[in-house]
């Protein structure tokens, strides 16, 4: 297979997890390629994501790696042998690479989980909350990208939008009063977003939760994240944004970590009646 520019993250991910399952065996990469009847480079390329691997490759390293979970090495099969052309890619080359492998991460999520403190979290958005969201963050876009950075915005809620729920990513976020009471855009465009937020809440496969200003003891302002969860709970990816751009996190351990943090947040959020009802309180103030 040519080698890959530009492999995404789904792509890196699979390579991370066979190197993870070589490294657990106690195997060095020579030892693979041996196995592979390849050399060292290949699979180095391969567990970079800069080169593919065939399910029959697949499938003989993790026997080799003594990998007994049937589970994760079909979900390793299916990540290796998709074919899958995205509409994420269409803005290659215009949006940050980062943006199209949330996109592709999104597409394959069996659930997905939000804490947001700051901003009503992306798949929530309406598109002029958005739009005055990129404005301000990018004061000197060209009309055209900025436009292109909404249009992208609103075609990833279609992981939501699905007339059958059976077809649509389940869904809870839990925001803080902070992010729903900001006014990002103006005072009409404030409203209409807390009235999108209660219509997406009235699906059987989305729950929001909120949490109040007066609520005692919180600390938890800083774990703002995105979780995806994964065909089997080894390959669930975290999406952080930080100072020095998007990090997808991946480590076991750190993965267990943000399932704790998660919980935590939802079990001193309101409840999700309750955070209707504050919502529609907040709306009723503009």
């Amino acid at each position: 297979m040519a080698r890959r520019k530009e492999p995404t993250a789904r792509q890196q991910r699979l390579g991370t997890e066979l190197r993870k399952l070589r490294e657990a065996a106690g195997l060095k990469g020579r030892e693979a390629a041996a196995l592979l009847g390849t050399d060292s480079a290949q699979v180095s390329q391969i567990e970079f994501g800069t080169a593919g691997v065939s399910e029959e490759r697949v499938r003989r390293l993790a026997a080799h790696y003594a990998c007994r979970d049937a589970e994760l090495t079909d979900a390793l099969v299916a990540m290796a042998t998709d074919r899958t052309r995205g509409w994420w890619e269409e803005y290659r080359g215009h949006l940050p690479t980062s943006f199209l492998d949330l996109s592709e991460l999104e597409h394959h999520a069996s659930y997905r989980w939000d804490v947001d403190f700051l901003h009503v979290p992306g798949l929530l958005q309406t598109e002029a909350y958005a739009r005055a969201l990129f404005s301000y963050m990018n004061p000197d876009f060209p009309k055209d990208d900025l436009e292109r950075w909404v249009e992208h915005r609103m075609r990833r809620k279609a992981i939501l939008d699905s007339t059958d729920s059976t077809d649509s990513t389940p869904y809870r976020a839990v925001i803080h009063e902070a992010a729903l009471r900001i006014r990002v855009g103006d005072r009409a465009a404030a409203r209409a977003q807390l009235t999108r937020i209660l219509e997406l809440s009235e699906a059987d496969h989305i729950i929001v939760r909120v949490i109040p200003f007066d609520l005692d003891g919180f600390a938890g302002a800083g774990s703002s994240m995105v979780y995806a969860g994964g065909p089997v709970p080894q390959l669930d990816t975290v999406v952080r944004d930080g100072p020095h751009g998007t990090v997808f996190v991946d480590a076991e351990a750190q993965l267990g970590r943000f399932r704790t943090l998660f919980r935590r947040v939802e079990t001193v959020s309101l409840e999700p009646a309750r955070s209707r009802d504050f919502i529609e309180r907040l709306a009723k103030e503009l």
